[in-house]
């Protein structure tokens, strides 16, 4: 399960602003891995930098001393939609001159082609396959005089999930779209100096103070005149909860929240709701990490590290022969056996996707001696894919569409097997359900996904 992307965005005259949207990219790694990029102006001209790869393999002193200027934003990408390839590396810096508008975009429109028809049909060219490009070549189609305005009246014809970093030639913009489903915040440095990331972890890297978070239908305006916000009312908030279930680092702030401390009370809950007698909890590494130790801290079973991640499996152009292929999980996870043999093991993790992975974790764990393996989820079963910006799965593929609580237990190999209740999950994050888009859980979806879903079924036929 993969998030869609990362942003950021800065606006000051007197920093390093490439060098800083490198280091704020390099804390959202976490949010995208096949591309990256940085666009930034001069205050008259918008250049971009973007390639495919993890953000250390993108840049070099030598790409980033060529983006000079006062203005910059950042990009961490994974597709949701557009394929994976150069020409779909953001920033898309769109139109030309005075009229050039980048864009860094995290989320998913779900009415796109109805758009793209329109637009084409005005005369618009599009070169890549992404939705950013859908968003930036609406609000150059828009017929208002400022940008800001532009900006504004788009914003009510898009349908779905959009956090932004927009950027002109001179001014700075961050939108969150009326229903909130991804996260954005902003900060600051110094007097004249401000920041918007997708996650607050990236604003304590580069020394940013954290301001507060973008608000739902907010456009934030950002240049020499100082900063300016705009607000888009909606009666209707959805903010994706697997933001606090697994995509944001741990040291983010959300809605006011330690996202540790969320996950840590989802653990709590799940030992509430699913004790079992046992000798030690074992998070799987790392988003389970704190939920695990919310667990152990409820229940009284101690927390043992048996499980350790290597956290470079994630990217390599090197493939591995048929004998490492069969090693499967073992490439991601090495368990430890002098402390998982003889014991009674709560494995806790944040979802059961697939139902691929946790097969192969457990076994990993019975091979290593542990006698029993009760597993723990820190989120109710995934019964519906996601058209918000996440690439989760089709219906058909979700394990728990297919197989009854009991089922999947025997299908992962468990002695047991608990979900997080939904009233647990929401409990635990301290705000109502009406927060949040459960659609995951529910199928009760924020904004319309008909076309969306339509798609996807003529495309499995």
């Amino acid at each position: 399960m993969h998030e869609a992307c990362g942003v950021f965005g800065i606006y000051s005259p007197n920093e390093d602003i490439a060098r800083l949207t490198y280091f704020a990219l390099f804390a959202l790694q976490h949010r995208g891995q096949e591309s990256a990029g940085i666009a930034t102006s001069d205050g008259k001209h918008v250049q971009v930098f973007a390639r495919m790869g993890l953000v250390s393999q993108v840049f070099n002193e030598a790409s980033l001393s060529n983006l000079a200027g006062r203005i910059a934003i950042g990009h961490n990408r994974y597709s949701t939609t557009g394929s994976s390839h150069i020409c779909n590396a953001q920033p898309l810096v769109v139109g030309n001159e005075e009229n050039a508008i980048a864009i860094a975009h995290n989320g998913n429109i779900t009415n796109t082609q109805p758009l793209i028809k329109e637009l084409s049909a005005n005369g618009y060219i599009f070169n890549t396959t992404t939705d950013a490009e859908v968003i930036a070549n609406l609000i150059l189609s828009s017929t208002e005089k400022d940008w800001a305005s532009r900006i504004r009246q788009s914003m009510r014809r898009l349908q779905g999930a959009f956090s932004l970093a927009l950027m002109t030639a001179d001014t700075l913009f961050g939108v969150r779209d009326p229903l909130g489903v991804r996260p954005l915040c902003l900060g600051k440095m110094g007097n004249d100096s401000w920041v918007l990331s997708s996650e607050s972890c990236a604003l304590d890297h580069i020394g940013a103070s954290f301001v507060r978070e973008i608000e739902p239908g907010e456009i934030v305006v950002i240049n020499a005149n100082g900063i300016k916000s705009y607000k888009e009312e909606s009666a209707k908030h959805a903010l994706c909860i697997f933001e606090y279930i697994y995509f944001a680092r741990p040291d983010s702030i959300i809605n006011n929240r330690l996202v540790y401390e969320t996950r840590s009370a989802m653990g709590a809950k799940l030992a509430e709701e699913y004790p079992v007698d046992a000798d030690l909890v074992v998070g799987v590494p790392d988003s389970a990490t704190p939920a695990a130790v919310g667990y152990a801290t409820r229940s009284g079973i101690p927390l043992g590290m048996g499980l350790v991640k290597n956290h470079y499996t994630g990217r390599t152009f090197i493939a591995p022969d048929q004998r490492l292929r069969d090693l499967g999980v073992k490439l991601k996870f090495n368990p430890m056996r002098q402390l998982l043999e003889g014991k009674r093991i709560v494995l806790v993790d944040d979802s059961i996707v697939r139902g691929t992975t946790t097969p192969q974790v457990i076994r990993l764990l019975r091979k290593s001696g542990a006698k029993e393996v009760h597993m723990r989820v820190c989120s109710p079963p995934l019964c519906f894919p996601c058209f918000m910006g996440v690439d989760m799965a089709t219906k058909r593929e979700l394990i728990a569409t297919q197989k009854s609580i009991t089922e999947i237990r025997d299908y992962i190999g468990a002695d047991s097997l608990g979900y997080l209740s939904l009233d647990g999950l929401v409990n635990a994050t301290s705000l109502s359900n009406k927060c949040f888009c459960l659609a995951c859980f529910t199928g009760d979806y924020p904004t319309p996904v008909q076309l969306v879903m339509d798609e996807l079924e003529h495309a499995s036929n």
